[in-house]
């Protein structure tokens, strides 16, 4: 990692295969960092036992992550691309930041309690601490900046209030991170209920979310059933015309006009040639990402390699910070 620049990091859990909402809200901006920034992505499989898994798909779901990171640009040579239960230092340092967590603080968490309300049958005390694991995850690596939506926000705070803690206790261990606001970036809705955001926890439908491992005929098609209104006039007009704002918003993550402008494409055509336009951009988006998912899929040895890699960058400095906190806090040496 260069010296000179700053740190970014960031982790998505491999509970699917990640929408497209997930593709142009975020990981298509990650690629769009690697220059500027040292950037740390690691695949969140700890945090994603707070649900019941099944063994064999979480593995695998974990592999096709790490794959499709690779697919969609992101370089492991410029980038620390790793798998979080590679790295022990995760489940050390969450449990130290257990210790310095109250209660209340994490009474408060807003995806606590919609998480326990999806899961009744399975409200675990995983479920209830795993914002210091998260902030564990970002402590670790120094981060100076972590990308986060409006849904992360809170998690972002709980992080910094923990550095802070932990600091004005024994001294400067933890650098306090701050709040990447992605330049360009999406909120993409469901193509069925476009005022809810695209998820495939949201909504059974599978017309809803395009996934972006989708066969590339079901994408152009779920496209074309997505919802519009009554009106046949393309404008964006999120209040009164969310299904065709979404569909503006999604052409425009792409071609990086803005919403204003593309509607102005559409002028005097109807719903038919709109919906058109925006299937064939979201297929030549998605297309080569397939297939470079296809090649690097194919290579076992290569994958493999750079998974034990990334372990052992990530590990490096992750066990660093850790042995100056066991230190802070009384360990043994």
């Amino acid at each position: 990692m260069e010296e000179n620049k700053k740190v970014i990091y960031s982790a998505m859990q491999p509970s699917g295969i990640p929408s497209l909402g997930n593709y142009l809200g975020a990981l298509k901006n990650w690629k769009n960092l690697q220059d500027e920034y040292n950037c740390i992505y690691g695949i969140a499989n700890m945090h994603a036992l707070t649900v019941r898994q099944n063994p064999t798909e979480l593995r695998q779901r974990t592999r096709n992550l790490i794959i499709l990171f690779m697919a969609l640009g992101i370089d492991p040579e410029k980038n620390i691309l790793y798998v979080q239960s590679d790295v022990s230092a995760h489940a050390e340092l969450a449990w130290i930041l257990n210790c310095f967590t109250y209660m209340g603080e994490l009474s408060r968490m807003t995806q606590f309690k919609d998480k326990s309300a999806k899961h009744a049958d399975n409200i675990n005390a995983g479920l209830f601490t795993y914002p210091a694991l998260m902030a564990a995850d970002i402590l670790l690596y120094q981060a100076d900046m972590v990308p986060v939506g409006e849904d992360q926000r809170q998690h972002l705070e709980i992080t910094r209030d923990l550095a802070e803690r932990f600091d004005n206790i024994y001294g400067d261990v933890f650098k306090v991170p701050d709040a990447y606001i992605a330049k360009v970036g999406a909120r993409i809705m469901g193509l069925q209920e476009p005022t809810r955001k695209m998820s495939k926890s949201e909504s059974d439908n599978d017309n809803n979310v395009i996934f972006v491992l989708d066969d590339l005929n079901q994408i152009a098609n779920k496209i074309k059933r997505a919802v519009t209104d009554s009106d046949t006039e393309v404008r964006y007009d999120p209040e009164n015309k969310p299904g065709v704002s979404n569909l503006l918003s999604i052409y425009s993550a792409i071609n990086g006009k803005t919403p204003e402008e593309n509607a102005l494409e559409f002028a005097g055509k109807g719903y038919g040639d709109f919906k058109k336009t925006v299937a064939d951009a979201v297929v030549e988006e998605i297309r080569p990402i397939q297939e470079e998912f296809k090649r690097i899929a194919a290579d076992k040895a290569y994958v493999d390699k750079v998974i034990k890699e990334g372990a052992e960058k990530a590990g490096y400095i992750a066990n660093k910070t850790l042995r100056k906190v066991k230190k802070k806090v009384g360990y043994p040496n």
